[in-house]
């Protein structure tokens, strides 16, 4: 598969992003298909309580590409893509790899917690379990206790999205517009009241988890910038590097115009120069504002051209 750009020479499917959705995919294909042969991937693959005995270590990492349905598979995979390509670009691929692991293992972690907490206040004391009507053993019943999903990593995508980007929009639902900030602020309070109150089979706080390793992986590297993480840059210095990039690469007037130059004096050359840069100064800070969504085909374009 070729390698994509946008107009500012971003990776529209970066590398990491790219491969993370080819193996979902493969892997829920590979969960369809077995399961005709009476063969559960999601059993052997998800996350058990570490208590139980169909536990083992490398699921807390193998849980990530496992989902329960297709719906479950979209959304997550869906999240990658609108958050995951502006991360990775900002990020580079090791960087957006290493947070997305630690979120996702982060958020095994959580779930783990939490599910220890409810065993031992309720259910240390007991060696059976009333289940509808059928008396099971507490092994079978911690058995059942399986956790799946990406969605743990992708809220801490989210919450990353969020503190870099607080006042770019997100149209929720794809048509109420909100605040990057208060997105992820009002998920986080949905998580946590929902995951209290346990309406649903949803691993709430594994999703607060992913948000949680997230947060304190990123202040590490705030408060570390000249550590292992020297390449992480925030978004202002990313638009500045955009801005060095175009000034030292600034485009031929052909190119530009699509037409000859013709022949001036070095004044006009230089008030030309300093108009296209004072352009691209304002098209820049017009993307750290707003996102890349808000530039016009025109402010693209001449963007595209002013950074190659």
């Amino acid at each position: 598969m070729s390698q994509q750009f946008s107009p500012t020479g971003f990776k529209v499917l970066p590398t990491v992003v790219k491969h993370l959705l080819i193996i979902n995919a493969l892997m829920f294909l590979a969960t369809f298909t077995l399961t005709r042969f009476h063969i559960d991937l999601n059993d052997w693959l998800g996350l058990h309580f570490f208590m139980a005995s169909d536990f083992r270590i490398y699921q807390i990492v193998t849980y990530m590409f496992m989902h329960g349905n297709f719906g479950h598979l979209f959304f997550n995979m869906f999240a990658l893509w609108m958050f995951g390509n502006t991360l990775e670009n900002i990020w580079g691929s090791k960087r957006f790899l290493l947070f997305y692991m630690v979120c996702g293992i982060g958020a095994g972690l959580c779930q783990e917690l939490v599910q220890y907490i409810q065993y031992s206040t309720s259910l240390a004391n007991y060696s059976t379990v009333n289940m509808g009507g059928h008396i099971v053993t507490m092994d079978a019943y911690l058995n059942m206790m399986t956790t799946v999903g990406a969605s743990g990593a992708i809220y801490g995508l989210l919450l990353a999205f969020g503190m870099m980007f607080p006042n770019s929009l997100i149209y929720f639902y794809f048509l109420i517009p909100i605040k990057a900030k208060w997105f992820v602020i009002g998920y986080a309070v949905i998580e946590l009241i929902t995951g209290l109150t346990g309406v649903d089979n949803v691993a709430h706080f594994a999703h607060l988890g992913g948000m949680l390793f997230g947060l304190l992986l990123i202040l590490y590297w705030k408060k570390n910038p000249a550590g292992p993480n020297k390449n992480f840059r925030r978004w202002k210095d990313v638009i500045q590097s955009w801005k060095h990039k175009s000034r030292m690469n600034y485009t031929p007037y052909e190119e530009i115009y699509d037409e000859p130059r013709v022949p001036r004096s070095d004044e006009e050359y230089n008030q030309k120069k300093a108009q296209t840069e004072h352009d691209i100064d304002v098209i820049l800070d017009k993307v750290a504002k707003n996102g890349y969504d808000s530039l016009t085909p025109e402010e693209k374009e001449f963007l595209f051209k002013n950074s190659r």
